[in-house]
């Protein structure tokens, strides 16, 4: 089940488009500000934000752009301001589709999986309870904070992350990520969690929640599917 993050000021609104969008599958989260979206983003995971753009004290563009500091998540611009000029700008700054209220509800929820299709294998980018593990450039952060992993500390994380709620046994790591012939001790992985575990805490992230040692067995990451 995918989780849109809708953002817009008028309650009634944000009652309308969980309307549209529970029915069809999709799991709605509610903020109504600007500020209150950028929070929930920093420590929680969205598939797609829907983003009003005239909202007091912080408006979408500038939502839009804090966002994109730390967050690579799909951005939808829903917004009464129809103008060509603001749906190029809603573009430029980091959007990734523009639709225009009033909205059509077939066309809205075509666009929506559009953006989901599109954006699904442009890069591997996991979130977790705010942590954000990037393949592409090699990097994991949590918030702002980024977190030096050594590669193999990586490898490890990510294929954790790929499988939450799985267990891998110290010899399903090794072979996962240096072949059946990997000449690497078990113990040499429990030194990695050891060291992802103290860099993952240094940053402020809840660890012990998340990643757990099962006794006589292995690892496993405990969350959601990404």
């Amino acid at each position: 089940m995918y989780t849109l993050l809708l953002v817009d000021d008028e309650e009634r609104m944000l009652d309308l488009l969980e309307l549209y969008l529970v029915p069809n599958g999709y799991r709605c989260v509610k903020r109504r500000s600007g500020t209150e979206a950028v929070d929930y983003l920093r420590h929680h995971h969205a598939d797609l934000v829907l983003l009003d753009v005239m909202m007091p004290e912080m408006n979408g563009w500038e939502t839009c752009r804090r966002i994109r500091s730390f967050s690579d998540v799909p951005i939808m611009m829903v917004t009464a301001r129809d103008e060509t000029a603001d749906i190029v700008q809603g573009l430029k700054i980091g959007a990734d589709d523009y639709v225009t209220k009033p909205f059509d509800e077939a066309e809205l929820l075509a666009r929506i999986e559009a953006v989901l299709r599109r954006t699904a294998g442009s890069r591997s980018v996991i979130r977790a309870a705010g942590l954000v593990w990037d393949e592409q450039e090699h990097t994991v952060r949590y918030g702002e904070t980024p977190i030096a992993l050594t590669p193999k500390e990586f490898a490890i994380l990510g294929l954790l992350l790929t499988h939450p709620n799985q267990v891998f046994s110290r010899g399903q790591i090794i072979t996962s990520l240096w072949g059946a012939l990997a000449e690497t001790e078990e113990r040499t992985i429990d030194s990695h969690m050891k060291n992802i575990r103290e860099k993952l805490r240094r940053a402020g992230f809840p660890v012990d929640e998340h990643l757990q040692t099962v006794w006589g067995v292995g690892y496993k990451w405990k969350g959601q599917k990404p």
